[in-house]
């Protein structure tokens, strides 16, 4: 296992397990969510998606276990064709493993050299590398303030434009060491995170990605079926609270001609569940972490 699961009893207990039930690890990563979901069940059944090949690596053996290897946002179609519909909750750990933060030669990590990539899924064309040297000044600067909340973008991406104009910039060493100079004296690290964020969202069209799975968690959900999410950043959290709470990404509620809220979910709780001082101790990627729940109404 490459991954310490994050509020791993909290998301547990927001799933309330039924032994027999159907269910969905939507991010399977190192499978430390799914071990303990796969310990709940005796006849039920747990779906594994993934769209890192790598993940696959840390399958574990069990027969109660089916494993996909695709993006989240096709959650209906491959639960409709591996017959797990309806199902009786839905977990989904965002963001990226400690293996890919961890490890340079995925493009991901600001530590270590490696490619401009950062795609979870090998199989798609488009990497950081493509982004960084094709796309124009303008996109740059959106895609950094839009998805980095980056301080003064728009000289990051002139300062890239310029950079690429005598060769390209290839490596994660390379974009850092041009962008280094940028940041606020004592935040390098928080402002190419910032700028790497950016990246990799663009790349694997993250934000995208999950509102076509939450769209999607509502249809293959039972009624009474719970939705778990946990978020890393404002971003994603965002969406995620929004949606719970009014069935749009803009979180105000329509209602009907009666004045009845036409929602689909129940918020389960009102604010995010965080990590305590003893897990973040052991595992720091919790400090970020925001657990939100909804039944299916």
């Amino acid at each position: 296992m490459y991954h310490r699961s994050v509020l791993l009893n909290e998301s547990m207990e927001a799933l309330a397990i039924r032994p027999d039930g159907i269910y969905v690890d939507a991010t399977y990563g190192g499978g430390g969510h799914s071990r303990e979901i796969l310990k709940r069940l005796t006849s039920g059944r747990l779906v594994g998606f993934d769209q890192d090949a790598q993940a696959f690596e840390n399958r574990i053996d069990d027969p109660n276990l089916t494993m996909v290897h695709s993006n989240f946002r096709h959650i209906k179609n491959f639960l409709r064709l591996y017959n797990a519909l309806p199902v009786d909750g839905i977990l989904a750990d965002l963001g990226i493993s400690s293996y890919q933060i961890d490890s340079g030669e995925r493009g991901f990590s600001t530590r270590f050299e490696g490619d401009l990539d950062m795609r979870m899924d090998k199989r798609q064309k488009t990497d950081a590398r493509q982004v960084v040297n094709e796309y124009s000044e303008e996109k740059l600067r959106e895609l950094f303030r839009n998805y980095g909340e980056v301080d003064h973008p728009g000289k990051a991406a002139s300062m890239i434009v310029s950079a690429r104009k005598d060769r390209p910039i290839e490596t994660t060493s390379e974009l850092v060491a041009l962008l280094k100079p940028n940041a606020t004296w004592g935040k390098e690290h928080k402002y190419m995170a910032q700028i790497f964020q950016a990246l990799r969202i663009e790349v694997n069209q993250e934000l995208e990605a999950l509102k076509e799975f939450l769209t999607q968690s509502v249809e293959v959900l039972a009624t009474g079926g719970r939705l778990v999410v946990i978020s890393y950043h404002s971003l994603e959290d965002k969406l995620v609270k929004n949606f719970f709470r009014a069935g749009n990404w803009s979180g105000e509620v329509e209602k009907d001609f009666y004045g009845n809220a036409l929602v689909p979910l129940q918020v389960m709780n009102r604010k995010p569940i965080v990590a305590g001082e003893a897990e973040i101790s052991e595992n720091p990627r919790a400090r970020s972490a925001r657990l939100r729940v909804a039944k299916k109404i």
